[in-house]
């Protein structure tokens, strides 16, 4: 009887990692990929609007890989990746993946920011707005600004995102603001991202924030989080080079946070590489597969 009970026992001790094996294939965590990261594999394709073989198979090895969706990086006189809106839209389904995000602006003239009318500037974001939404976009976000030489500079650039992004939201997008480094520095004695979540309207819109260039501007995103709770719905998840290789980055303690920041999506880019780029990719999203501090969606 003891024998037998042994035998079971070591059984079960051999089946049940592959039960958990499995357990984990079957897992799937909603994150998308910002095509920045790809923007190697992307040259020099679709230069005559035609979906090429290259093209399609990076999408489709985006999907294979576990990525759930994109943000786009490359919207141009109404298209995406000389693709019409309609047509991106379906290479990027296609491939099974969704359509999330797209980076793109206009800055304002020396004109425009004199005198604080940018009405110029809207009509071009009309037509920017359209063709998101015709690619079935959820977000649009700028990716960055010149850095203004005062706040009354900065303060038209938050009204002028402001009415960006009450035009996404009657045509049911969401309008946000991504970092870089240089905003965590101070215009006349003000922090440049303290004023500008300050005087946005959290209707409008939201930021994007980059938690690497966080730590560049020597600042901690969840002393951000906790400061500004609500305003970073997206995150971009990057590092120093692969996501989680570097040590610069406490992305434990920084989804910890993610519900009071707001977190909804999570975006992968990858700007700089330690290995080949589909290498670099798939490390880096393989990272946030196994964290166990990364839920599986952060949109329910």
């Amino acid at each position: 009887m003891k024998t037998k009970n042994i035998l079971v026992f070591l059984l079960l001790i051999a089946v049940l990692p592959i039960q958990n094996v499995a357990a984990q294939k079957k897992a799937k965590k909603d994150i998308a990929i910002q095509l920045y990261s790809v923007r190697d594999l992307l040259k020099d394709i679709n230069k005559n609007g035609e979906a090429s073989p290259n093209y399609t198979a990076i999408l489709k090895k985006l999907s294979q890989m576990g990525y759930t969706g994109i943000e786009a990086a490359n919207y141009n006189n109404g298209k995406f990746y000389n693709r019409t809106p309609e047509e991106f839209k379906k290479d990027i389904e296609g491939a099974g993946l969704k359509v999330l995000s797209s980076h793109c602006g206009k800055g304002l003239s020396a004109q425009e920011l004199s005198s604080g009318n940018f009405t110029e500037s809207l009509k071009w974001w009309d037509q920017c707005i359209a063709a998101h939404k015709a690619a079935g976009m959820k977000y649009i976000v700028t990716p960055s600004m010149e850095t203004p030489k005062t706040l009354k500079d900065l303060k038209t650039y938050c009204d002028y995102y402001n009415e960006i992004g009450k035009r996404c939201k009657a045509n049911g997008m969401e309008y946000g603001y991504h970092n870089h480094a240089f905003e965590y520095q101070k215009i006349e004695n003000k922090v440049m991202m303290d004023y500008m979540i300050e005087n946005t309207n959290p209707e409008y819109v939201f930021f994007q924030m980059d938690v690497y260039w966080v730590v560049m501007g020597k600042c901690s995103p969840v002393d951000y989080f906790n400061k500004y709770p609500g305003r970073f719905k997206v995150l971009h998840v990057k590092d120093h080079r692969e996501i989680g290789q570097s040590g610069m980055v406490g992305f434990d303690a920084i989804f910890n946070k993610a519900k009071t920041a707001g977190v909804k999506d999570l975006i992968v880019e990858v700007e700089k590489y330690s290995m080949e780029i589909e290498e670099s990719i798939k490390v880096s999203l393989d990272y946030l597969l196994k964290a166990p501090f990364v839920k599986n969606s952060y949109s329910k």
